[in-house]
């Protein structure tokens, strides 16, 4: 398996995956789409009121011989920080992937219990 990486020469070209944004009354749900992108080549982050996903998309070719005609997604390094209205200081985080998505569940606050 050959893995190549396309950028202008001396410079590389990084991207921003987009993500929804969710409230809810114990915290966030952050959904950040990542289609081909592998878990071990993502790293979360978090400070005060941001959340921070670094990783890499790396274009994995099965075939060999052959060269590409058209390429439109970006196979490289990418970023996306997103800040939030609250201080996640001592938050509880946890992290899903499935199918390209990255969860991240940010609990802020205890559920009220409304029973």
């Amino acid at each position: 398996m050959t893995v190549f990486m396309f950028a202008p020469p001396g410079q590389e070209q990084e991207w921003q995956p987009p993500v929804d944004i969710y409230k809810t009354d114990w915290g966030w749900i952050l959904k950040f789409e990542l289609a081909g992108v592998r878990l071990e080549d993502i790293n979360v982050q978090v400070s005060r009121r941001a959340v921070v996903v670094v990783g890499i998309r790396r274009d994995y070719m099965v075939e060999s011989g052959c060269s590409h005609y058209s390429m439109e997604i970006t196979y490289s390094s990418f970023r996306r920080s997103v800040e939030l209205p609250e201080d996640l200081s001592g938050g509880q985080f946890r992290l899903d992937y499935r199918d390209g998505i990255l969860f991240v569940r940010i609990r802020t606050r205890e559920e009220e219990n409304t029973k």
